[in-house]
């Protein structure tokens, strides 16, 4: 029960920050933008002691881990993948092409002879 009253605490501050946003209209907007980071944060904060909370951040933790753990492709490999997916994509735009004007050939000239 207390989680869930933190929880509901959290996405006050949350709407706060966002309610402080529209309610510092006069000011300048850094200051409204700080607003809604600092509802951002406490609400953060607050999620953060709960249960759920808890469970959230390993997860996003661990997320982060195997991200590092991702070979990525270099430049020249990303590259080439790309030029690999734009000529497939060409490649079958022409092909739906003339697909699109063989039926409509048959159709519209030898069935119904419109011409």
């Amino acid at each position: 029960m207390a989680d869930k009253i933190k929880f509901v605490l959290a996405l006050l501050l949350l709407a706060a920050g966002v309610a402080g946003f529209y309610l510092l209209s006069e000011q300048v907007m850094v200051v409204r933008v700080l607003s809604v980071l600092a509802g951002i944060g406490a609400g953060t904060a607050v999620a953060w002691f709960t249960e759920p909370g808890q469970r959230f951040f390993a997860f996003a933790g661990e997320a982060r881990d195997e991200t590092r753990k991702v070979v990525w492709p270099s430049r020249k490999e990303a590259t080439q993948m790309t030029a690999i997916v734009f000529a497939f994509v060409l490649v079958m735009a022409v092909m739906l092409w003339m697909t699109d004007k063989t039926l409509e050939w048959v159709v519209y000239d030898l069935i119904l002879g419109w011409k």
